[in-house]
């Protein structure tokens, strides 16, 4: 972008060239990601992108931790306001009907890591470190594997929400989760 009143020391250009990856992937996915794209996205020169990440790897790679923060902080935060089970697996519903994810958006490019991830295993280190954060969020009320159940309950039922055009109601999620709690108990 030319004519950006922004001077070479900008301390937030690292942090809007990640979120601009963001936005980038989220129009276009991760396969069409470029360089030009996303500093035409930030409004930086395109030189800046290398100067602060070696490829393109380490740019996605960063851009998807960031990402996998923001959810992973949400997350965590209404799992640690719990103060009983039964806030737990009221937390668990929240997170799985209400804003977690923030936006549809996030949603969108939490899919975009999961097949990037797929394709190139460097990635999967975001992923583990996501899924053990939640799961670490979820272990402060329940025990390893229902923690881990409930994980999953909460990715799937996510994902088939998103594109069910009926998507299961709040009283039936708190049924399954009370479900999967109980048969673990």
């Amino acid at each position: 972008m030319t004519g950006s009143t922004r001077g070479p020391n900008d301390p937030l250009r690292r942090e809007r060239i990640l979120d601009a990856a963001l936005d980038v992937i989220a129009e276009h996915g991760a396969i069409k990601v470029t360089f030009r794209k996303i500093a035409e996205a930030a409004g930086v020169p395109l030189g800046s992108l290398t100067y602060y990440f070696d490829d393109m790897q380490h740019l996605l790679t960063e851009a998807f931790t960031r990402l996998a923060e923001t959810v992973s902080t949400r997350y965590g935060a209404l799992l640690e306001a719990a103060r009983t089970r039964q806030e737990a697996e009221e937390a668990v519903v929240e997170i799985i009907c209400g804003k977690v994810w923030g936006t549809d958006r996030n949603l969108l490019l939490s899919y975009e890591l999961y097949a990037f991830a797929t394709r190139h295993p460097e990635v999967r280190a975001v992923m583990r470190s996501w899924m053990g954060a939640s799961r670490d969020s979820l272990a402060r009320h329940f025990d390893p594997l229902t923690a881990r159940a409930l994980d999953a309950l909460i990715e799937g039922f996510s994902i088939h929400n998103s594109v069910d055009l009926r998507p299961t109601e709040r009283g039936d999620v708190a049924a399954v989760v009370g479900a999967v709690v109980d048969r673990h108990r």
